[in-house]
């Protein structure tokens, strides 16, 4: 076997070691990277177990209870966009995990949602 390819080798190993301890790195819990905190901003809103106001309830949210959330799911025949994440109850700390209402957990805070561009 020739120097070169004895070099090739070893730095393939090293390669692949490294990525396998990376791997194993990323394995540890950590929070999502897309994933962001928020505050309801409803007086109250139903948590639900799917994206749709027909939806089972899991728990209710309040003002200013705490949302970790991660996604936003739109439903098309209700014309209504959700966002997905878990709400933390001031009152009990109690987590739910769920749907809420866009417009009562953007991530604007407080503020309402921002309205569409009007088409000319």
């Amino acid at each position: 076997m020739t120097r070169l390819k004895r070099i090739g080798q070893l730095a393939a190993a090293g390669a692949v070691g490294a990525a396998l301890l990376g791997t194993t790195m990323a394995v540890a819990p950590a929070q999502a990277a897309d994933s962001s905190r928020g505050k309801i901003s409803c007086k109250a809103a139903k948590v639900r177990k799917n994206p749709a106001k027909n939806s089972t309830a899991k728990g209710i949210a309040y003002r200013g209870d705490k949302i970790v959330y991660d996604q936003f799911a739109y439903k098309k025949s209700e014309r209504a966009w959700y966002t997905r994440g878990t709400v933390t109850r001031k009152s009990d700390g109690a987590k739910i995990r769920g749907y809420v209402p866009y417009g009562c957990a953007n991530p604007y805070g407080t503020n309402p949602a921002p309205t569409p561009p009007i088409p000319k």
